[in-house]
């Protein structure tokens, strides 16, 4: 289980995110919503500890997450990753596996097969000698799927996955959610998407520097809740 517990995150001690507490259990589907600003991209990293912590704490299975690091994959934006780097996409993915093999040790043969296995489940083996560069949108985020799938992590952080992705690539990132989620793997999901997919998930957070609500989402999402967090209402059923 992932406790995060009065979180307060920030930069030169100005607070981004401040009284920030949830809890996260195995085999669930956590989406994170706010509007932009709303400090969802600050939360994952203050957790993941790539930020300031300004107060609280953050602990995986009883332990300081800081301390199990090797079980957590985090996949970032698209736009924050430099595509022009000259990496072949096999190569790309085969980085999820540096926390078990190390960063200079060649990979063995059980760590090619983990790679393989994963371009093939989402689609991209056929593309495992491209430069990442040469592909589109839809087909980076899903390498980077496959490099998160390889890591064999417990608790996967995803920020803002479908941004700008073809259908059959959000099929294919939910379709893997859904096996992650059997085998007792924790997701938490930065969305801006409110729509028919909000039933992907299994428990919503709505985010605006402070946490507004956390919870299914017949109780998170409310008029006032949402008003809350957006500074409107939302004309959706849910």
């Amino acid at each position: 289980m992932l406790e995060v517990c009065d979180l307060a995150v920030g930069y030169r001690n100005h607070r981004a995110i401040n009284d920030i507490s949830f809890c996260l259990q195995p085999g669930t589907i956590s989406g994170l919503f706010g509007p932009n600003g709303a400090g969802k991209s600050t939360l994952i990293k203050g957790i993941l500890g790539l930020v300031p912590i300004l107060q609280g704490s953050i602990r995986y299975n009883s332990l300081p997450l800081k301390r199990n690091l090797k079980k957590v994959a985090y996949v970032p934006q698209r736009n924050k990753i430099d595509w022009d780097y000259p990496v072949l996409v096999e190569n790309v993915v085969m980085m999820g596996r540096i926390p078990t093999t190390g960063w200079f040790r060649k990979p063995s043969r059980n760590s090619r097969r983990i790679v393989a296995s994963a371009l093939a489940r989402v689609g991209m083996s056929d593309f495992a000698r491209y430069p990442i560069g040469e592909l589109s949108g839809g087909q980076q985020q899903r390498v980077f799927l496959a490099r998160a799938i390889a890591q064999e992590a417990d608790l996967f952080f995803f920020d803002e996955p479908f941004n700008n992705v073809d259908y059959q690539t959000e099929d294919i990132i939910f379709d893997v959610f859904q096996e992650l989620k059997q085998q007792q793997k924790t997701l938490l999901v930065i969305s801006h998407d409110l729509s028919e997919t909000i039933t992907n998930y299994d428990h919503l957070l709505l985010l605006n520097q402070r946490l507004i609500a956390s919870g299914d989402r017949h109780n998170v999402l409310t008029n006032q809740n949402i008003q809350q967090t957006y500074g409107r209402v939302l004309v959706n059923s849910y």
